[in-house]
């Protein structure tokens, strides 16, 4: 078998138990490769056993035209696709995960990324309550939406406070995102995503766009808001029911058809 593409893990939030894996492949030029037949196998250590197949999917992450920001059609780095799977972990540790795909007839692997998992994140997960925390809306900032969002244009995002929409019993999507400081140029595309999704279901759903930087600079620090829902990187996205629960957690890449699963699913 071949070496072959670089496996780039765009999660970092694992349990033991079954998990959404979304990740890039990446040539040897750091270009993304897209739409290949791709399947996944997991080991505790490069001498153990490599459990698998666990088949994945490929996700363009399209949006209509008058959904793309400015921030994602100006960077050519903006992430265009994801793969996911479904993948179970056993228990709590650290574990190698490969990607085989076929390319010219021929099977090809990458070399194992390790990634960590623990069953006590501090970041709520599908059934845990949401985390009340008042998040800044434009009024809050007096009509000046670029204090609190970093896209171009800013979105409409910015019209709810999470504790409000919580205890009207309002269905939301939390989208912790930042457009133009994200290191993984992934914020841009799936706040576009979002910005689409929320044409379609924000009569019924308050979509809520959360920055993570303090003043949009990195050297401010991180918002509180970021720090209350224990997390460490983004993007992440919350779909929390009436009921105030969260109902799906994606971390990083996304497309619309899984954001719509995910507000489905909050609307049950």
């Amino acid at each position: 078998m071949l070496q072959g593409p670089e496996l780039a893990p765009s999660v970092s939030l694992l349990a033991p138990g079954q998990n959404r894996f979304g990740f890039a492949l990446f040539d040897r030029g750091r270009r993304q490769i897209g739409d290949l037949d791709v399947v996944l196998y997991i080991a505790k250590g490069l001498d153990e056993t490599a459990h698998g197949p666990f088949p994945a999917r490929y996700e363009p992450i399209d949006v209509k035209p008058q959904f793309v920001s400015k921030t994602t059609s100006r960077n050519p780095d903006s992430a265009r696709s994801v793969y996911v799977s479904q993948l179970t972990f056993r228990d709590d540790g650290t574990y190698l995960v490969s990607a085989v795909t076929k390319l010219d007839r021929k099977l090809i692997a990458t070399s194992p990324a390790q990634v960590t998992v623990s069953s006590s994140s501090p970041v709520p997960g599908i059934g845990a309550k949401a985390i009340r925390t008042h998040t800044p809306t434009v009024a809050s900032v007096g009509g000046d939406v670029k204090k609190i969002d970093s896209r171009t244009p800013p979105d409409d995002m910015h019209g709810v406070d999470l504790v409000d929409a919580l205890r009207r019993h309002r269905p939301v999507v939390l989208l912790f995102a930042t457009p133009a400081l994200c290191q993984s140029r992934v914020c841009g595309p799936v706040v576009d995503v979002a910005d689409q999704v929320k044409a379609e279901y924000g009569n019924r759903v308050d979509f809520i766009h959360m920055e993570v930087y303090n003043g949009n600079e990195v050297s401010e620090g991180v918002r509180p808001q970021f720090r209350a829902w224990g997390l460490k990187r983004g993007p992440v996205v919350f779909a929390i029911n009436r009921r105030g629960v969260v109902v799906s957690r994606i971390e990083g890449a996304f497309s619309a058809p899984e954001l719509k699963a995910a507000v489905r699913r909050a609307l049950r």
